[in-house]
């Protein structure tokens, strides 16, 4: 048991994905008996989506000091909101031109619906909630992370008040907050070792009920999600470097350590560390400023991971023959940026987040549903697409924080001067 707990995660679930690949090309559609195991797996990570959501943005927006949340933390939150949204809208491009798991008409024991969608007015409205605690029984998604962000907001005002009483208040407040969405964190872990046994219930259901010809769109997936990175890469973080009049391919260099741990990590927050070293000695950022930025970055600015959401919401859409319309999309837009705000920097997390983007959409994944079985589908190959969105997340906040660094005039130029592009 000792050396299966030690053996990566990563590669149980790759195994589990071509263990459940084979066996249901030979079982064929008799396959379906496991389809309990997968729906376990499916209700294991329903259980836990919401109050990561809602623990880790708390904590996220709380870590923002007041007195900084006026220059620096403005600047460096409007980059991060900005990147995100054009990550999202560049993978719902790359989505519409190519159209990934069109036509493949998957089938569930519950049929696929797709909510109405409403009005932009009124999803502007729908972002306030008029009862929180109603709107986490509920499993309204947007309202949950908009109060979660206020929250965090006001317990981060609280810790900086005057009077003792309050601000150890709110300091207390938020040391419980932080133990939950550790504790949260540690439930996630645990989900995720049950992933190889749901991922190999759910591909082979899918592969013994629809046959080999499913594993085409999964490719598909995997190259449009590959490239759009590539391009949010080059074009998005090469002009915010330009924009602070500094050369993108000595900055891709300098970064390059930071972006390689993340790449094989998987994980923001465990390359935090080397983050921070590239930020100061490769890439010129003043301690202070990096202190403050990079780890919000880890918890805040997530574009691979909107990227990643905007492509999969299509794919499994097509999957099950829903057409996502131009409201549809946009909702899809708002929720993986926000969504991508409470992502926790951990391997996988990504593909949780997926769950509410799909939510916010009327895509909702039940047991036996077609939804949840395109939604196995990704979750088979989300370490191949786990890497990339991971690395573009870590070069993101170096990028938007040397932007600021600039600005600030707390970046050493010197050091720019000196770099040699290797």
């Amino acid at each position: 048991m000792k050396g299966y707990m030690k053996f990566p995660l990563i590669y149980k679930i790759l195994i589990g994905l071509v263990v459940g690949l084979i066996v249901g090309m030979i079982v064929g559609p008799s396959i379906k008996s496991v389809q309990p195991l997968g729906d376990l797996f499916i209700r294991l990570l329903k259980m836990i989506v919401f109050p990561v959501v809602f623990f880790t943005l708390v904590v996220g927006a709380a870590s923002i000091s007041p007195a900084k949340i006026a220059r620096i933390g403005g600047k460096i939150i409007g980059l991060y909101l900005l990147t995100t949204f054009i990550a999202v809208a560049i993978g719902l491009l790359l989505a519409n031109l190519f159209h990934p798991g069109l036509g493949m008409a998957l089938v569930g024991t519950a049929a696929a619906k797709a909510a109405a969608v409403p009005s932009m007015m009124t999803i502007l409205l729908n972002l306030i909630p008029t009862n929180p605690f109603g709107s986490l029984a509920a499993g309204d998604v947007l309202p949950i992370i908009v109060f979660a962000l206020f929250l965090g907001i006001a317990l981060a005002f609280l810790k900086e008040v005057k009077v003792p009483r309050i601000s150890e208040a709110g300091t207390a407040v938020l040391e419980i907050m932080d133990g939950l969405a550790e504790a949260m964190y540690k439930l996630v872990h645990w989900v995720l070792e049950v992933a190889p046994y749901g991922v190999f219930a759910l591909i082979a259901v899918v592969v013994g009920t629809q046959g080999a010809k499913v594993l085409g769109p999964l490719a598909a997936v995997t190259i449009i999600i590959y490239v759009g990175i590539i391009i949010h890469y080059l074009l998005v973080y090469g002009s915010v470097v330009g924009v602070a009049g500094l050369s993108p391919l000595k900055f891709w260099a300098g970064a390059k350590d930071a972006s390689i741990t993340a790449f094989v990590t998987r994980s923001s927050s465990g390359t935090l560390p080397v983050t921070l070293r590239v930020a100061e000695e490769e890439l010129g950022i003043d301690r202070a400023v990096g202190a403050f930025t990079l780890p919000l970055g880890a918890t805040i600015n997530m574009d691979g991971t909107a990227l990643y959401q905007g492509v999969c919401a299509i794919f499994i859409a097509n999957a099950v023959g829903i057409h996502l319309g131009f409201g549809a999309q946009i909702v899809v837009m708002i929720t993986a940026v926000l969504a991508s705000i409470g992502t926790a920097g951990v391997p996988g997390a990504g593909a949780i987040m997926l769950l509410m983007v799909l939510e916010a959409v009327g895509l909702k994944v039940e047991a036996g549903s077609a939804v949840a079985l395109a939604y196995g589908m990704i979750l088979g190959i989300d370490a191949i697409l786990d890497m990339p969105r991971t690395a573009i997340n870590v070069t993101g906040d170096l990028a938007c924080s040397t932007l600021v660094a600039k600005t600030e005039g707390m970046l050493n130029l010197d050091l720019w001067h000196r770099k040699k592009v290797a």
